[in-house]
Protein backbone atom coordinates (compact mmCIF):
# COMPACT_ATOMS: atom_id res chain seq x y z
CA UNK A 1 0.00 0.00 0.00
CA UNK A 2 1.48 3.30 -1.06
CA UNK A 3 1.51 6.24 1.29
CA UNK A 4 -0.46 9.35 0.27
CA UNK A 5 1.75 12.11 -1.04
CA UNK A 6 2.69 14.42 1.79
CA UNK A 7 1.89 18.10 1.30
CA UNK A 8 4.69 20.46 0.42
CA UNK A 9 5.87 22.82 3.09
CA UNK A 10 5.25 26.40 1.98
CA UNK A 11 7.69 28.53 0.04
CA UNK A 12 9.31 31.18 2.18
CA UNK A 13 9.61 34.58 0.55
CA UNK A 14 12.14 37.22 1.46
CA UNK A 15 12.66 40.87 0.63
CA UNK A 16 14.50 42.59 -2.19
CA UNK A 17 18.25 42.07 -1.64
CA UNK A 18 19.07 45.39 -3.34
CA UNK A 19 17.49 47.16 -0.40
CA UNK A 20 20.05 45.47 1.80
CA UNK A 21 23.05 46.03 -0.45
CA UNK A 22 22.53 49.48 -1.95
CA UNK A 23 20.57 51.80 0.36
CA UNK A 24 21.05 55.53 0.50
CA UNK A 25 24.33 56.78 1.87
CA UNK A 26 26.32 53.59 1.32
CA UNK A 27 27.93 52.15 -1.83
CA UNK A 28 30.20 49.21 -2.52
CA UNK A 29 33.65 50.00 -3.90
CA UNK A 30 34.85 48.09 -7.00
CA UNK A 31 37.05 45.94 -4.72
CA UNK A 32 34.12 44.98 -2.50
CA UNK A 33 31.94 44.26 -5.54
CA UNK A 34 34.65 41.97 -6.92
CA UNK A 35 34.96 40.13 -3.60
CA UNK A 36 31.20 39.70 -3.33
CA UNK A 37 30.91 38.47 -6.92
CA UNK A 38 33.69 35.93 -6.36
CA UNK A 39 31.95 34.67 -3.24
CA UNK A 40 28.57 34.37 -4.97
CA UNK A 41 30.03 32.73 -8.08
CA UNK A 42 31.81 30.18 -5.89
CA UNK A 43 28.53 29.45 -4.10
CA UNK A 44 26.78 29.03 -7.46
CA UNK A 45 29.46 26.55 -8.49
CA UNK A 46 28.98 24.52 -5.33
CA UNK A 47 25.23 24.42 -5.93
CA UNK A 48 25.68 23.27 -9.53
CA UNK A 49 27.99 20.52 -8.35
CA UNK A 50 25.34 19.38 -5.85
CA UNK A 51 22.65 19.24 -8.53
CA UNK A 52 22.80 15.56 -9.56
CA UNK A 53 22.89 14.60 -13.23
CA UNK A 54 21.25 11.29 -12.38
CA UNK A 55 18.21 11.32 -10.07
CA UNK A 56 19.42 8.02 -8.59
CA UNK A 57 22.37 9.90 -7.09
CA UNK A 58 20.04 11.90 -4.82
CA UNK A 59 20.46 10.74 -1.24
CA UNK A 60 23.25 8.32 -1.88
CA UNK A 61 25.76 8.55 0.96
CA UNK A 62 28.37 9.83 -1.52
CA UNK A 63 26.02 12.69 -2.48
CA UNK A 64 25.31 13.47 1.19
CA UNK A 65 29.06 13.53 1.85
CA UNK A 66 29.46 15.98 -1.06
CA UNK A 67 26.64 18.13 0.35
CA UNK A 68 28.31 18.30 3.75
CA UNK A 69 31.64 19.13 2.08
CA UNK A 70 29.85 22.03 0.34
CA UNK A 71 28.61 23.34 3.68
CA UNK A 72 32.11 23.13 5.15
CA UNK A 73 33.58 24.92 2.14
CA UNK A 74 30.95 27.66 2.12
CA UNK A 75 31.28 28.36 5.84
CA UNK A 76 35.04 28.58 5.39
CA UNK A 77 34.47 30.93 2.44
CA UNK A 78 32.54 33.37 4.63
CA UNK A 79 35.43 33.41 7.14
CA UNK A 80 37.83 34.20 4.31
CA UNK A 81 35.55 36.94 3.02
CA UNK A 82 35.37 38.60 6.44
CA UNK A 83 39.17 38.65 6.50
CA UNK A 84 39.43 40.00 2.94
CA UNK A 85 37.05 42.89 3.49
CA UNK A 86 38.90 43.79 6.69
CA UNK A 87 35.85 43.93 8.91
CA UNK A 88 37.02 43.42 12.51
CA UNK A 89 34.56 42.15 15.09
CA UNK A 90 34.81 45.47 16.90
CA UNK A 91 33.00 47.02 13.90
CA UNK A 92 30.15 44.51 13.94
CA UNK A 93 26.70 45.66 14.90
CA UNK A 94 25.36 43.86 17.97
CA UNK A 95 22.43 42.57 15.90
CA UNK A 96 24.80 40.84 13.48
CA UNK A 97 26.54 39.18 16.42
CA UNK A 98 23.23 38.07 17.91
CA UNK A 99 22.18 36.55 14.59
CA UNK A 100 25.49 34.72 14.10
CA UNK A 101 25.58 33.29 17.62
CA UNK A 102 21.94 32.22 17.50
CA UNK A 103 22.33 30.52 14.11
CA UNK A 104 25.57 28.79 15.07
CA UNK A 105 24.16 27.22 18.23
CA UNK A 106 21.10 25.97 16.32
CA UNK A 107 23.31 24.44 13.64
CA UNK A 108 25.41 22.76 16.32
CA UNK A 109 22.21 21.15 17.61
CA UNK A 110 21.37 19.99 14.07
CA UNK A 111 24.86 18.48 13.69
CA UNK A 112 24.45 16.61 16.96
CA UNK A 113 21.11 15.21 15.75
CA UNK A 114 22.61 14.09 12.43
CA UNK A 115 25.62 12.52 14.13
CA UNK A 116 23.39 10.60 16.51
CA UNK A 117 21.34 9.24 13.60
CA UNK A 118 24.39 8.20 11.58
CA UNK A 119 25.74 6.46 14.68
CA UNK A 120 22.40 4.71 15.20
CA UNK A 121 22.36 3.48 11.60
CA UNK A 122 25.93 2.25 11.93
CA UNK A 123 25.00 0.30 15.04
CA UNK A 124 22.69 -1.73 12.82
CA UNK A 125 25.81 -3.13 11.17
CA UNK A 126 26.34 -5.29 14.27
CA UNK A 127 23.10 -7.14 13.56
CA UNK A 128 24.20 -7.79 9.99
CA UNK A 129 27.58 -9.08 11.13
CA UNK A 130 25.77 -11.51 13.42
CA UNK A 131 23.62 -12.65 10.50
CA UNK A 132 26.65 -13.30 8.31
CA UNK A 133 28.50 -15.09 11.11
CA UNK A 134 25.58 -17.40 11.83
CA UNK A 135 24.96 -18.18 8.17
CA UNK A 136 28.49 -19.53 7.88
CA UNK A 137 27.18 -22.65 9.58
CA UNK A 138 24.49 -25.15 8.53
CA UNK A 139 23.41 -25.73 12.15
CA UNK A 140 19.67 -25.26 12.73
CA UNK A 141 20.44 -23.20 15.84
CA UNK A 142 22.62 -20.88 13.76
CA UNK A 143 19.78 -20.33 11.29
CA UNK A 144 17.48 -19.42 14.18
CA UNK A 145 20.04 -16.94 15.46
CA UNK A 146 20.47 -15.49 11.99
CA UNK A 147 16.75 -14.92 11.63
CA UNK A 148 16.64 -13.33 15.08
CA UNK A 149 19.43 -10.95 14.04
CA UNK A 150 17.53 -10.05 10.87
CA UNK A 151 14.49 -9.28 13.03
CA UNK A 152 16.71 -7.14 15.25
CA UNK A 153 18.10 -5.22 12.26
CA UNK A 154 14.66 -4.51 10.80
CA UNK A 155 13.35 -3.29 14.15
CA UNK A 156 16.44 -1.16 14.76
CA UNK A 157 16.39 0.49 11.33
CA UNK A 158 12.64 1.10 11.51
CA UNK A 159 12.76 2.94 14.84
CA UNK A 160 12.65 6.72 15.11
CA UNK A 161 15.30 9.07 16.46
CA UNK A 162 13.73 11.85 18.60
CA UNK A 163 16.65 14.17 17.92
CA UNK A 164 16.06 13.98 14.18
CA UNK A 165 12.31 14.39 14.65
CA UNK A 166 12.98 17.67 16.50
CA UNK A 167 15.12 19.07 13.66
CA UNK A 168 12.08 20.56 11.94
CA UNK A 169 11.50 22.97 14.82
CA UNK A 170 15.12 24.10 14.71
CA UNK A 171 15.10 24.47 10.92
CA UNK A 172 11.87 26.48 11.00
CA UNK A 173 13.54 28.89 13.42
CA UNK A 174 16.55 29.11 11.12
CA UNK A 175 14.21 30.01 8.24
CA UNK A 176 12.87 32.89 10.34
CA UNK A 177 16.46 34.15 10.73
CA UNK A 178 16.91 34.38 6.95
CA UNK A 179 15.49 37.90 7.07
CA UNK A 180 18.68 39.85 7.56
CA UNK A 181 19.06 42.67 10.10
CA UNK A 182 19.11 46.17 8.62
CA UNK A 183 22.53 47.69 8.09
CA UNK A 184 23.07 51.44 8.19
CA UNK A 185 26.03 53.34 6.74
CA UNK A 186 28.33 50.34 6.38
CA UNK A 187 29.11 49.02 2.92
CA UNK A 188 31.17 46.19 4.38
CA UNK A 189 28.35 45.31 6.75
CA UNK A 190 25.87 45.14 3.88
CA UNK A 191 28.22 42.93 1.90
CA UNK A 192 28.62 40.63 4.90
CA UNK A 193 24.87 40.34 5.44
CA UNK A 194 24.29 39.54 1.78
CA UNK A 195 27.00 36.87 1.78
CA UNK A 196 25.72 35.38 5.03
CA UNK A 197 22.27 35.13 3.48
CA UNK A 198 23.68 32.83 0.80
CA UNK A 199 25.42 30.70 3.42
CA UNK A 200 22.22 30.39 5.44
CA UNK A 201 20.07 29.46 2.43
CA UNK A 202 22.44 26.67 1.38
CA UNK A 203 22.77 25.44 4.96
CA UNK A 204 19.05 25.37 5.74
CA UNK A 205 18.24 23.69 2.43
CA UNK A 206 20.85 20.93 2.77
CA UNK A 207 19.95 20.33 6.42
CA UNK A 208 16.27 19.99 5.53
CA UNK A 209 17.19 17.35 2.92
CA UNK A 210 19.20 15.43 5.54
CA UNK A 211 16.33 15.70 8.03
CA UNK A 212 13.88 14.34 5.45
CA UNK A 213 16.20 11.44 4.59
CA UNK A 214 16.92 10.49 8.20
CA UNK A 215 13.31 10.82 9.38
CA UNK A 216 11.68 9.15 6.39
CA UNK A 217 9.32 12.08 5.88
CA UNK A 218 9.04 14.58 3.04
CA UNK A 219 7.38 16.97 5.50
CA UNK A 220 10.87 17.87 6.71
CA UNK A 221 11.74 19.40 3.32
CA UNK A 222 11.82 23.19 3.10
CA UNK A 223 11.19 25.18 -0.08
CA UNK A 224 12.96 28.55 -0.13
CA UNK A 225 12.16 31.22 -2.68
CA UNK A 226 15.31 33.22 -3.51
CA UNK A 227 15.29 36.53 -5.41
CA UNK A 228 16.84 36.37 -8.88
CA UNK A 229 19.19 39.24 -8.07
CA UNK A 230 21.70 36.86 -6.45
CA UNK A 231 24.33 35.39 -8.76
CA UNK A 232 23.67 31.95 -7.25
CA UNK A 233 19.84 32.16 -7.38
CA UNK A 234 19.31 30.12 -10.56
CA UNK A 235 21.76 27.44 -9.46
CA UNK A 236 19.96 27.19 -6.12
CA UNK A 237 16.49 27.02 -7.66
CA UNK A 238 17.63 24.25 -10.03
CA UNK A 239 19.25 22.34 -7.16
CA UNK A 240 16.27 22.71 -4.85
CA UNK A 241 13.72 21.80 -7.52
CA UNK A 242 15.55 18.66 -8.62
CA UNK A 243 16.56 17.33 -5.21
CA UNK A 244 13.35 18.12 -3.34
CA UNK A 245 11.29 16.94 -6.29
CA UNK A 246 13.04 13.57 -6.46
CA UNK A 247 12.74 13.02 -2.70
CA UNK A 248 9.02 13.74 -2.84
CA UNK A 249 8.66 11.31 -5.76
CA UNK A 250 10.37 8.61 -3.70
CA UNK A 251 8.08 9.12 -0.74
CA UNK A 252 4.93 9.35 -2.87
CA UNK A 253 5.76 5.93 -4.35
CA UNK A 254 5.34 4.42 -0.90
CA UNK A 255 9.01 4.05 -0.03
CA UNK A 256 10.11 5.38 3.35
CA UNK A 257 13.76 4.27 3.21
CA UNK A 258 15.36 6.80 0.88
CA UNK A 259 19.07 6.40 1.64
CA UNK A 260 20.28 4.41 -1.37
CA UNK A 261 22.81 2.21 0.40
CA UNK A 262 20.40 1.51 3.26
CA UNK A 263 17.64 0.63 0.81
CA UNK A 264 20.02 -1.76 -1.00
CA UNK A 265 20.74 -3.63 2.25
CA UNK A 266 17.06 -3.73 3.13
CA UNK A 267 16.29 -5.27 -0.26
CA UNK A 268 18.73 -8.14 0.38
CA UNK A 269 17.38 -8.62 3.91
CA UNK A 270 13.84 -8.95 2.54
CA UNK A 271 15.08 -11.43 -0.06
CA UNK A 272 17.01 -13.50 2.48
CA UNK A 273 14.48 -13.46 5.30
CA UNK A 274 11.94 -15.98 3.90
CA UNK A 275 14.77 -18.33 2.93
CA UNK A 276 15.55 -18.86 6.61
CA UNK A 277 12.59 -20.34 8.39
CA UNK A 278 12.21 -22.44 11.51
CA UNK A 279 15.90 -23.22 11.60
CA UNK A 280 16.06 -24.49 8.04
CA UNK A 281 17.83 -22.87 5.09
CA UNK A 282 15.25 -23.16 2.32
CA UNK A 283 17.66 -22.39 -0.46
CA UNK A 284 21.12 -23.67 0.38
CA UNK A 285 22.20 -23.61 -3.26
CA UNK A 286 23.93 -20.94 -5.34
CA UNK A 287 21.05 -18.46 -4.98
CA UNK A 288 21.20 -18.66 -1.20
CA UNK A 289 24.96 -18.12 -1.06
CA UNK A 290 24.68 -15.36 -3.65
CA UNK A 291 22.24 -13.51 -1.34
CA UNK A 292 24.67 -13.90 1.55
CA UNK A 293 27.50 -12.53 -0.58
CA UNK A 294 25.35 -9.58 -1.70
CA UNK A 295 24.40 -8.83 1.90
CA UNK A 296 28.04 -8.82 2.96
CA UNK A 297 29.16 -6.45 0.19
CA UNK A 298 26.21 -4.06 0.51
CA UNK A 299 26.45 -3.99 4.30
CA UNK A 300 30.13 -3.13 4.01
CA UNK A 301 29.40 -0.35 1.50
CA UNK A 302 26.74 1.08 3.83
CA UNK A 303 29.06 1.01 6.83
CA UNK A 304 31.93 2.65 4.94
CA UNK A 305 29.62 5.33 3.54
CA UNK A 306 28.27 6.13 6.98
CA UNK A 307 31.81 6.37 8.38
CA UNK A 308 32.82 8.87 5.67
CA UNK A 309 29.66 10.92 6.22
CA UNK A 310 30.34 10.96 9.97
CA UNK A 311 33.73 12.56 9.34
CA UNK A 312 32.17 15.30 7.21
CA UNK A 313 29.44 16.07 9.77
CA UNK A 314 32.08 16.17 12.51
CA UNK A 315 34.15 18.50 10.35
CA UNK A 316 31.19 20.85 9.88
CA UNK A 317 30.55 20.76 13.63
CA UNK A 318 34.15 21.77 14.30
CA UNK A 319 34.00 24.63 11.77
CA UNK A 320 30.90 25.99 13.50
CA UNK A 321 32.34 25.53 16.96
CA UNK A 322 35.73 27.10 16.25
CA UNK A 323 34.13 30.04 14.42
CA UNK A 324 31.79 30.65 17.32
CA UNK A 325 34.58 30.36 19.90
CA UNK A 326 36.83 32.70 17.91
CA UNK A 327 34.11 35.34 17.69
CA UNK A 328 33.35 35.14 21.41
CA UNK A 329 37.05 35.34 22.24
CA UNK A 330 37.44 38.51 20.16
CA UNK A 331 34.32 39.99 21.72
CA UNK A 332 35.64 39.36 25.22
CA UNK A 333 39.08 40.79 24.48
CA UNK A 334 37.64 43.82 22.71
CA UNK A 335 34.86 44.51 25.17
CA UNK A 336 32.40 44.63 22.27
CA UNK A 337 29.86 42.33 23.84
CA UNK A 338 27.14 43.12 26.30
CA UNK A 339 26.60 41.28 29.60
CA UNK A 340 23.25 40.11 28.27
CA UNK A 341 24.85 38.63 25.15
CA UNK A 342 27.46 36.84 27.20
CA UNK A 343 24.82 35.44 29.52
CA UNK A 344 22.72 34.18 26.64
CA UNK A 345 25.44 32.82 24.37
CA UNK A 346 28.73 32.27 26.14
CA UNK A 347 26.98 30.17 28.73
CA UNK A 348 25.56 27.84 26.13
CA UNK A 349 27.20 24.46 26.48
CA UNK A 350 27.53 22.18 23.48
CA UNK A 351 27.26 18.55 24.51
CA UNK A 352 27.70 15.75 21.97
Amino acid sequence: MSRPQEPHRPFFHFGNPFRMISPKGSHLSPKLVALLNTFEETLAGRLRKLNPNDKDDVLSLSWMKLAMESLCGTHNDIKTLISEIDLPVSDWDEKWIDVYLDISVKLLDVCIAFSSEISRLNQGHLFLQCVLHNLDSTSSNQFIRARSSLDGWRHHIGSKNPRVENCSTILDKLVESLDLPKVKNSAKGKLLMRAMYGVKVLTVSVCSVFAAAFSGSAKKLLDLNVAETYLWAQAFNDFQGNVNGEIRNVFSSGRFMVLKELEAVDGIVKELYPKIQDGVGLAEGKAFHSSISDLESKAQKLSQGLDLLTKEVDGFFQILLTGRDALLSKLRSGGAVSDQMLAGNVGAQVVR
